[in-house]
């Protein structure tokens, strides 16, 4: 990505297609008892007008998914709901949602190639709000950029393919990657994953309730939000010129400088190159107790061992 390509971006906002991603739907009289039991989120407060972001977690309080939900009635009614989530987890969470249904009025159903996904973010939401769109399609408000957004859903039987004013930019899929970790988003499988509890991903305040009731693995992100202990944080960080002769970034590991040999206490999960800045940017998780400002040693297991220092700053 260009700096004027980011610029731009910032400035007028853009559209993603997230067709790619994994779409379910939940119909029956116990579909929302029945999700809100899966959920980390408040299912009802998803509507036809707004999405919410939730994680699905185990019995232990570990990630399985995290997913997009929203409701298909109007004014708040949820005659039916409907999930997506990254393209890798379609077969994992479509297996994980069906498992707890027994005697539940609930059906479950993979809908991906009946819809496209546009999410169009920033000031581009302006743009959306007034598209002419075919009928049977969906239009509403859902942050997944860390700023206010609107994702379109089209059925994949539409006649007419979307167009799009040309004065909002078409975001690829390497400048939303690039943007998700200037933003500090977390993503599957980079940070979320089935070894992360919600909280160490910074998702406490966003995708999690606490007064919703129970759900799978409630009782220990209960106890994770009343004591404030957890093994480890996602950070964010940003280093300059790389040595020609570092490892892969897969391979990079933080280390405290303080002790003698380092001592690893962290990894890398994404990593990108500013657009104005022209450095590296990056997310990554650090053992609990590091604090904003604190400087850390970056390298590899393996020789060679130690190649930078970072700053590391709260997402």
């Amino acid at each position: 990505m260009t700096p004027e390509q980011y610029q731009r971006l910032e400035t007028q906002g853009g559209v993603a297609d997230l067709s790619s991603r994994a779409k379910f739907t939940l119909s029956g009289t116990d579909r929302v008892r029945y999700l809100n039991g899966q959920v980390t989120n408040e299912v009802r407060n998803a509507s036809g007008q707004a999405a919410i972001y939730a994680c699905v977690t185990n019995a232990k309080g570990r990630i399985e998914g995290d997913v997009f939900i929203h409701g298909s009635g109007e004014n708040g009614a949820q005659d039916l709901l409907f999930l997506d989530a990254e393209e890798g987890l379609r077969e994992h969470l479509a297996a994980r949602l069906e498992r707890y249904i027994v005697a539940d009025d609930v059906e479950f159903r993979d809908v991906t190639e009946d819809w496209s996904l546009w999410h169009f973010f920033g000031p581009a939401v302006e743009v959306a709000k007034k598209l002419q769109l075919p009928e049977g399609s969906a239009r509403l408000d859902a942050t997944r950029l860390g700023v206010p957004g609107v994702d379109v859903w089209l059925p994949s039987t539409s006649d007419t393919a979307p167009t799009f004013p040309a004065d909002v930019p078409a975001v690829s899929a390497e400048e939303w990657e690039t943007l998700r970790i200037l933003k500090a988003v977390p993503r599957w499988p980079n940070e979320i994953s089935n070894e992360a509890f919600p909280q160490e991903a910074g998702l406490e305040g966003r995708a999690m309730s606490f007064t919703k009731g129970c759900y799978i693995g409630q009782e220990i992100l209960s106890r994770i939000k009343l004591t404030g202990k957890m093994p480890r944080r996602l950070v964010t960080f940003q280093l300059g010129d790389v040595p020609v002769d570092a490892p892969a970034p897969e391979l990079w590991t933080l280390f405290d400088g303080t002790q003698e040999p380092p001592k690893a206490v962290g990894n890398v999960t994404s990593i990108a190159r500013h657009p104005v800045l022209d450095r590296l940017v990056g997310l990554a998780y650090v053992r609990a107790g590091l604090e904003a400002g604190d400087s850390l040693l970056l390298g590899s297991e393996e020789p060679p061992r130690i190649f930078a220092k970072v700053d590391i700053s709260p997402t």
